[in-house]
């Protein structure tokens, strides 16, 4: 087989692999513990992109000398857009539908982003993103790696078309070509391998970790006329070497894995390796396999698979819970159903349209129509969601927790109750009810150098500093009432996920090397500063470190509390709420009439036990816990005093923090901040 016969061939084998990589990815959507690894399905799919892509630039560069952006851009817009069109209105219709208001805003967005092609950068911001941590999964997540090929369709041929033009007759082509890709691809390999290992999420979602792995079945189409000549022996052994590679990234590779980093390297050389095989004629090769009926079947309609696939997952376990067996099976019929639907009703119809393929002006302002019925469909719901949360009517003054009188344990006016009258935040906004630290002083993981924000009286002649993750940061709202009526300074050291202390913690699979380094920096400025009180609290009791027998921080509290101590600074630690370990407000907005199953018990997560030991060994460091301010009875109430308690995962809202003010503030002059204890 010559070049110019393979470049215009049909590849039946790569329908085959485009099989095996949607089928990878839709048995790891449906939790399906053999194929733990099945999230490599996108790794695949971008080789063959690559690849394909790259050969039908090739072709149309050895008949014309040059790239039709128009062309190009025309048929990928008839190809890919229709599809994605009718399945983001299907995402946009089935959120307001079936899932609470809670989150209409969110899919809103990524409802858009998915549109324009750029989801996967929101989801990278996301990642990283601390407000962000307890967001559902859209039913839109899955265009991730549809965005990363949009954008590289819409960069490559550019490259291609520029790079042409400008050096015309002074570069051959193809010459050109190679050295474009290495520029992209061997750049892109190296960033992968340092950014994943620093921040895994950005890194698994951004286009800059993912362009080798395109640039890699670029090489292969470009290598085309030396790779028709390989021996059969080789080419067959390369062929179920590849299929063997990404046979084991399904059975063994797990979610815990840095990636992509070099662990990407097996399923996108084991997937090259096929592609690579199949440019010989061989009677044993991997293609014979791969090129059967219903192989090719599937791989036709991989496209429409993976795109319905993951909303049809989450519909059903919004419905079901977790999915059983014969629930799984239901879904990847249904999957089929709607794939087999869309490429016979939707993908073939247009792709194949006569004035589609006459006119690439037509065909890709008909592609950019339907990208604006998505980006639509992102707009009904962002409006359908701010009319519905816009407050209605005026609402008496909020107590939360100024409703609990007297004694606190078994309080009836905290017990759970179906219903309530009104509540503030509403559910959709509760994980908008936030301290104001977060706009001014939000630390990101990926940041050591402190930020230190002053809040309350600035020449108040008691400083007290706030200091360690949002545990300690979801109080400020508490604090800054207390400071203003106590003519109190406060500072404010913050940052994610890392309490005040002197371990190294191992948080998203990784040491956190940046909360060690602030916590090192932190130290030396609060002696520095010499505040009269060091106010703590964190969430976690133990370092996380696998493997270890020392993941107590006891003594790590113990270490950086004595070195305050020595200095006249006093420790005073503040006992972590309970935890839900669910999303309380989520739950609000299910069950408005029935408020009760959306309780918890009291006994889980109740304080920091790391804190309340440290604290009774020092013996001088008061503890404070106000537990029974936030949840008096044995099951905790999602809202107590008309003020809905739980925004973000465990943490409190901003207004039940206000609402505990009080409640701080008698166990602050017990402690003896301020002066003696009032009356």
């Amino acid at each position: 087989m010559t070049e110019k016969d393979f470049i215009s061939s049909f590849r039946s084998d790569i329908e085959g692999l485009r099989a095996i990589a949607v089928l990878m990815v839709l048995l790891y959507h449906l939790g399906i513990q053999q194929a733990s690894g099945g999230f490599a399905g996108v790794d695949v799919f971008f080789v063959i992109s690559g690849f394909l892509i790259t050969r039908l630039l090739l072709k149309e560069i050895d008949r014309t000398g040059t790239v039709s952006l128009l062309g190009f851009y025309g048929r990928r817009a008839k190809r890919l857009l229709p599809a994605a069109a009718l399945v983001l209105l299907a995402s946009a219709a089935s959120t307001y539908l079936i899932f609470p208001e809670t989150r209409w805003e969110e899919a809103a967005g990524d409802i858009l982003a998915a549109a324009v092609y750029v989801v996967n950068w929101r989801l990278a911001f996301r990642s990283v993103d601390y407000l962000a941590e307890d967001s559902d999964p859209s039913l839109v997540q899955h265009f991730w790696s549809l965005s990363v090929e949009e954008q590289y369709y819409v960069l490559w041929p550019a490259l291609l078309a520029l790079g042409l033009w400008f050096l015309r007759n002074r570069v051959a082509p193809r010459t050109l070509v190679w050295c474009i890709l290495l520029l992209v691809g061997l750049p892109s390999f190296l960033w992968s391998m340092y950014q994943t290992p620093l921040q895994q999420g950005p890194a698994y979602f951004s286009t800059a970790t993912r362009m080798w792995q395109l640039a890699v079945g670029g090489c292969i189409a470009l290598s085309s006329a030396w790779l028709t000549r390989l021996p059969s022996s080789l080419a067959t052994m390369l062929g179920w070497a590849g299929l063997s590679a990404i046979v084991m990234t399904t059975l063994f590779v797990t979610p815990q894995v840095l990636w992509p980093g070099y662990a990407a390297a097996l399923p996108t050389l084991g997937a090259a390796a096929i592609i690579v095989s199949g440019h010989s004629k061989i009677d044993y090769g991997v293609d014979k396999l791969l090129s059967n009926g219903a192989m090719v079947h599937v791989g036709a309609l991989s496209y429409s698979l993976y795109l319905w696939h993951w909303p049809l997952i989450l519909i059903a376990q919004s419905r079901y819970g977790d999915l059983t067996w014969s629930t799984r099976i239901m879904l990847v019929i249904a999957s089929y159903l709607f794939a087999w639907l869309t490429y016979r009703l939707v993908e073939n119809p247009i792709r194949h349209s006569k004035a589609m393929q006459a006119n690439a002006r037509y065909a890709l302002s008909a592609g950019l129509n339907f990208t604006m019925l998505g980006a639509l469909s992102a707009a009904a719901l962002m409006i359908v969601f701010q009319y519905q949360s816009r407050g209605s009517e005026v609402r008496p003054q909020p107590l939360g927790a100024q409703v609990l009188i007297g004694k606190l344990r078994d309080n009836q006016a905290g017990k759970p109750v179906d219903s309530v009258g009104w509540m503030t935040p509403e559910p959709s906004m509760a994980r908008a009810d936030t301290p104001q630290y977060y706009q001014d002083c939000y630390l990101p993981y990926s940041s050591s150098e402190p930020k230190e924000c002053y809040y309350g009286d600035a020449s108040g002649h008691t400083t007290i500093a706030l200091v360690g993750d949002s545990k300690i940061g979801q109080w400020l709202p508490a604090m800054m009432r207390l400071a203003e009526r106590n003519k109190w300074k406060i500072v404010l050291f913050n940052k994610g996920a890392c309490g005040f202390h002197s371990a190294l913690l191992h948080v998203r699979g990784r040491d956190y090397n940046e909360c060690y380094e602030w916590n090192r920096l932190v130290l030396s400025r609060i002696i520095e500063l010499k505040p009269d009180y060091v106010l703590t609290s964190q969430v976690r009791s133990t370092s996380g470190m696998p493997g270890s027998k020392k993941g107590d921080l006891v003594p790590a509290l113990i270490e950086w509390w004595t070195k305050l101590e020595d200095r006249g600074i006093d420790v005073i630690a503040l006992a972590d709420n309970p935890n839900p370990r669910k999303n309380v407000y989520e739950c609000v907005a299910q069950n408005p009439q029935n408020l009760t199953r959306c309780t918890f018990p009291r006994r889980r997560g109740t304080g920091t036990p790391a804190l309340k030991k440290a604290a009774r060994i020092m013996g001088n460091v008061e503890f404070i816990d106000l537990s029974n301010a936030i949840c008096p009875t044995e099951r905790c109430a999602p809202v107590i005093g008309n003020v809905l308690i739980y925004r973000q995962g465990s943490h409190i809202t901003k207004t039940y923090a206000e609402s505990l003010a009080p409640r701080l503030e008698h166990a602050l002059k017990r402690a003896g901040v301020g002066g003696p204890d009032a009356p």
